[in-house]
């Protein structure tokens, strides 16, 4: 049941981190077409600047830390209603 929870937990993780990667990147093409829709902005300021290396690598690791998140809490559901499941079978 160890390895099947972690296999479970791995393959969750990488779907979650998928799709919240898919979603991001969604919303920030929304945020871009409208930026694109909206008046320039004044002389002297930056449009919208790139986040920096560090930036770029904190939203990384948050994102799949919140994947990792979800995946452990739908892993612990999921086994946790297979064990009861075979509780009440018994």
């Amino acid at each position: 049941m160890i390895k099947a929870s972690l296999l479970i937990m791995l393959l969750l993780t990488i779907m979650v981190g998928m799709g919240l990667r898919w979603r991001q990147g969604r919303l920030e093409a929304t945020r871009l077409a409208a930026a694109r829709a909206a008046p320039a902005p004044p002389r002297g300021r930056r449009a919208s600047a790139r986040p920096g290396l560090l930036a770029r690598g904190k939203a990384g690791i948050d994102l799949w830390i919140t994947a990792a998140a979800i995946a452990s809490v739908v892993t612990i559901l999921l086994m946790g209603g297979l064990h009861w499941i075979k509780v009440w079978l018994q």
